[in-house]
């Protein structure tokens, strides 16, 4: 049997864990720049507030309603995620967990008796709720994409299921699956929706019952094979190992303003390949290539919203590095290659990729050995801004005031991860 864990309202459920307060009452988390409603709790939802809406269509409805609303606050989230498959981990073992997203996780249960399957839900549930604070739905199935199934029941009806659903007989999956809009199912995206209510497959039971090679040939396919046998409950999707290091590492943001001069950019660039670089030397790697793009605000939003049109270059380093400024010096050249004059953009990332284990570069004779101090001096950097947090220690080329900095206005506290914001009992 296989499990998922899904954190409900996950950034909501965090913020209200240091604020208990708020329990039952209606809760929104904006996106970067406060930007659009990206959580909502159920409450907020009754009232009426969409998910991923504008902040500004709907704040009428947020102060009409006294709806409380919280800018991102990932170092928080980040670290209540951390709690949440820790406490997964202990409960059914660290090689039985893959963590999917920030809030979802996968458990296998194959070595638990079928009939201790339901208790051990309950008590999955009722563990992390106690040890960390969030609130969690557990589906359990014989199968992921089942699980999944099983999952978005639980959720959808918590007064009945208590969040908790296991479908552990051939009955129990059918009802589920006839319960279940195609639209619904993990795996079929809103263009294979579309093409199975043409074809009056409406509900994922009828999608079970379709033959494979119909499938192979109309659902992309083995990927629709292995979506029908696991509809079936035949395991087509296994358990996958966590992934340690990443093959492509990229660090993007949002500016708070619209900015109109390259010296700006240059600098969130700067910023951007710091924080990636970091990311890099966490995982023991090196990069071979630098990416980097742009994104120009749209004239126009008197019709519907779009996205500007993103620009990018890259470049292939001579030697694959994870030096900060070894990397933040071409990535700032490559800006004046994108930057137009008088235009506006809203958003730049950097990403880094043809990445190596470190210990694959093949070291260089005619390199002084002073230049390795650079590794030391990374590890400093890097060991000094993970304890002091907020970038104590930067490079000139990132800048200092950062007017062009992502705008966090309605942020709470981040209570775990910072001395300074450390929840006060009174």
């Amino acid at each position: 049997m296989k499990a998922i864990v899904d954190c409900n309202s996950f950034y909501c459920s965090c913020e209200r864990v240091f604020r208990p307060d708020l329990a039952n009452k209606p809760v929104v988390v904006l996106s970067n720049n406060d930007g659009c409603i990206i959580s909502r709790s159920d409450e907020a939802k009754q009232l009426g507030v969409e998910m991923a809406g504008p902040y500004f269509k709907a704040k009428p409805l947020i102060e009409k309603y006294g709806i409380h609303t919280f800018s991102s606050n990932y170092h928080l989230y980040g670290d209540m995620s951390w709690r949440v498959m820790e406490t997964l981990r202990i409960i059914v073992g660290k090689e039985n967990v893959e963590v999917y997203s920030v809030d979802e996780a996968f458990l296998n249960l194959d070595h638990i008796p079928p009939h201790a399957i339901h208790h051990l839900a309950k008590e999955i549930k009722e563990t992390v709720e106690m040890w960390t604070g969030i609130q969690v739905s557990v589906g359990v199935a014989p199968t992921k994409v089942l699980s999944k199934v099983a999952n978005r029941l639980a959720k959808k009806n918590k007064q009945a299921t208590q969040c908790v659903l296991v479908l552990d007989t051939e009955e129990k999956i059918n009802n589920a699956l006839q319960k279940t809009q195609v639209d619904d199912v993990w795996g079929v995206g809103g263009r294979y929706a579309y093409k199975l209510h043409q074809w009056q497959i409406d509900n994922a039971y009828q999608l079970k019952n379709m033959d494979i090679e119909w499938a192979r040939k109309n659902l992309g396919g083995v990927m629709g094979v292995r979506l029908i046998k696991e509809l079936r409950g035949e395991i087509a999707i296994i358990m996958e190992d966590e992934l340690i290091h990443k093959k492509i590492i990229a660090t993007t943001r949002m500016f708070g303003a619209p900015v109109d001069n390259i010296k700006d950019i240059k600098e969130a660039i700067a910023t951007y390949t710091s924080r990636a670089a970091e990311k890099l030397r966490r995982q023991n790697s090196v990069a071979k290539t630098i990416s980097i793009f742009i994104v120009k605000k749209e004239a126009s939003h008197t019709t519907h919203f779009r996205h500007g049109p993103s620009i990018g270059t890259y470049m292939h380093l001579p030697i694959a590095t994870s030096i900060t400024q070894e990397l933040i010096k071409p990535a700032v050249k490559l800006v004046d290659e994108l930057f137009e004059e008088g235009a506006l953009y809203k958003k730049a990332g950097v990403l880094l990729s043809d990445i190596i284990q470190d210990h694959s570069v093949q070291g260089n004779l005619f390199v002084p050995e002073s230049a390795n101090k650079n590794r030391l001096l990374m590890n400093m950097i890097d060991n000094v801004n993970f304890s002091m947090r907020d970038d104590v220690l930067k490079f000139a080329s990132s800048g200092t005031a950062r007017d062009w900095k992502m705008r966090q206005e309605l942020r709470s506290k981040r209570y775990t991860t910072r001395w300074d914001e450390l929840y006060e009992l009174k």
